[in-house]
């Protein structure tokens, strides 16, 4: 990215922070994901050789250190005391976005919504049973099966070959937007958005486990018209929360903490 040619600290800061893909690379650093492949599954339209490019250029700028890998080969990555600061703002951003901008189109991303489903999963919410879950969204070719497990869910996307307890079609928009704390998984399955399949009991079950996301408590509820299939935004609270939802602001400062330590 070229530079300004600015003295003003303005200026030099959005030099590191807004280039392409840095604040995202400091999104998955705050969630504790240190190793390169765990960061490429949340940058996943990222090219390998990209990320390592820009790992290096934080490093030379002292926002991230890397440190040897204590289970095995390579290494990892940390925030260092600068960065910490400079991740704050990724939480204020994700705020700003949450409230004031649309979702569109191009924003939907099948791989990255069943991503952020895997790693938003509280274990203590899953059922004590092993349950795999088939995920179908509408006009796509891709499955996806997500293993809840207590101590350790999975993301398979092919059959891992236990047998489906429930599958969950659903309009890709629909389902992304109760991920984001938009609309309710009731709303989706009252506006035909959203079907499961399976045992009545189990179905029951899903809004217990099904998770959100860290900025959901900042989200504009929508409802969904029929005759025009879109949604549009509505002054009023998403009724299906979960309890004890971290805001996204206490998310960040949860995972700032260790820095401060």
């Amino acid at each position: 990215m070229a530079g300004y040619g600015q003295f003003c600290p303005v200026a030099r800061g959005s030099e590191i922070f807004a280039e392409r893909w840095t604040p995202l690379i400091l999104r998955e650093l705050l969630a504790g994901r240190y190793h390169f492949s765990e960061m490429l599954k949340g940058l996943h339209r990222m090219s390998p050789s990209l990320l390592g490019q820009r790992l290096r250029s934080l490093e030379r700028a002292g926002v991230i250190e890397t440190r040897p890998n204590p289970t095995g080969r390579g290494s990892t990555y940390h925030l260092t005391e600068a960065g910490s600061q400079l991740a704050e703002l990724v939480g204020a951003l994700g705020i700003w976005g949450q409230k004031h901008l649309e979702i569109q189109p191009e924003h939907l991303d099948s791989d990255y919504l069943m991503w952020g489903l895997l790693t938003h999963l509280h274990g203590d919410k899953l059922p004590p049973q092993r349950r795999v879950v088939r995920f179908e969204f509408h006009d796509e070719r891709k499955r996806y099966w997500l293993v809840l497990r207590r101590d350790d869910p999975d993301l398979c996307y092919s059959d891992p070959g236990f047998g489906d307890d429930l599958v969950i079609r659903a309009d890709l928009e629909a389902i992304t937007r109760v991920y984001l704390g938009e609309l309710s998984l009731a709303d989706a399955r009252r506006c035909e958005l959203l079907e499961i399949e399976g045992p009545r009991d189990l179905a029951r079950g899903v809004n217990d486990w099904f998770p959100i996301s860290g900025f959901a408590s900042h989200a504009r509820a929508v409802t969904y018209d029929s005759r025009s299939r879109s949604f549009r935004r509505i002054d009023a609270p998403v009724q299906r929360l979960l309890p004890g939802l971290e805001s996204a602001d206490t998310w960040v400062q949860s995972r700032l903490e260790p820095l401060r330590s």
